[in-house]
């Protein structure tokens, strides 16, 4: 394969990566929904946002579900950042009114 070749087929490559990278954010912004609603029933039952138990059970079915190539370690750094973010709109909410 000659550069130009290369060229043409990381172009193709990147233009798959593209539609991955939007289908996730629109993966995520469905999580953030839910999570929001989860945050108006904690708000109103005045439960903590940090629930360690169902973090671990969070973290217990990505990583079963997940078929590789990402390694156990991986997907668990992944979930550790989504989950932080999402502790934090939680906490957005249970400070504000939570709603828009």
């Amino acid at each position: 394969m000659n550069k130009e070749e290369a060229r043409a087929r990381l172009e193709e490559f990147r233009v798959l990566i593209d539609d991955v990278d939007r289908r996730i954010v629109e993966l995520l912004n469905e999580r953030t929904r839910v999570v929001e609603s989860i945050g108006r029933v904690k708000r109103q039952a005045e439960l903590p946002i940090y629930e360690p138990k169902r973090e671990d059970q969070v973290f217990a079915n990505v990583m079963e579900s997940n078929g590789g190539p990402l390694t156990p370690e991986a997907v668990r750094r992944i979930f550790e950042r989504i989950i932080d973010e999402m502790r934090h709109i939680q906490r957005v909410w249970m400070e504000t009114d939570g709603d828009k």
